[in-house]
């Protein structure tokens, strides 16, 4: 009864991974307390839809329960899920692709505003601070998905471009040249709004 005792917060990925497929209760579940929330956010930037992102991510975390055996302990499990979510996000998108045209034009999406950590802002700052964000949330969504998905996962989820690379298959030059690319457009964007020191 060690395992039950011991607290699953302090436990590697690889190691609630390996006793998820044993069977052992609770390791599943600290991974995905561990991955909902970013794992989430990441597959909304993507899909633009709040109860689709909900519902993906749901099924994302079901795929990842029904492939934990194929799981390979020598790669990254934040990459790895990440390319299942990467997977099912264009997937989805693929599915809607005469919708995906009305959620990148940011008519979709806006109500559902992300939440701020604001520690000791005046109203005043935090109103402007969420303007900024809504800005930011709306241009990155016009991005055409190739461009939209490389800064998500470089800007938003951080991950290095390795990750980037293991996640979406594509080759090392390629996310640099998009992610170089994708960012001009959105200085572009952010010159055309008035918006300066983005």
């Amino acid at each position: 009864m060690i395992a039950a005792t011991t607290p699953w917060k302090d436990a590697t990925d690889r190691d609630l991974v390996a006793t998820a497929t044993t069977g052992v209760e609770g390791s599943f579940e600290e991974l995905v307390r561990r991955y909902q929330r970013p794992i989430s956010a990441y597959v909304y930037r993507m899909v633009g839809d709040y109860e689709a992102a909900l519902d993906l991510t749901q099924e994302i975390f079901i795929k990842v329960y029904g492939s934990l055996a194929r799981y390979r302990s020598e790669f990254k499990f934040s990459t790895w899920i990440y390319k299942i979510a990467h997977n099912s996000a264009v997937d989805h998108l693929r599915r809607n692709a005469g919708r995906e045209r009305s959620l990148s034009n940011g008519v979709v999406g806006d109500q559902y505003e992300l939440p701020i950590e604001s520690g000791s802002l005046s109203p005043e700052q935090e109103s402007e601070r969420r303007e900024r964000r809504l800005e930011i949330e709306a241009v990155v969504r016009s991005l055409p998905n190739a461009y939209r998905e490389l800064i998500v996962l470089r800007h938003s989820q951080d991950l290095t471009y390795e990750e980037i690379v293991e996640v979406t298959g594509l080759p090392l030059g390629t996310v640099k040249n998009r992610l170089f690319r994708a960012r001009e457009m959105m200085r572009q964007q952010f010159v055309g709004r008035g918006i300066t020191g983005m």
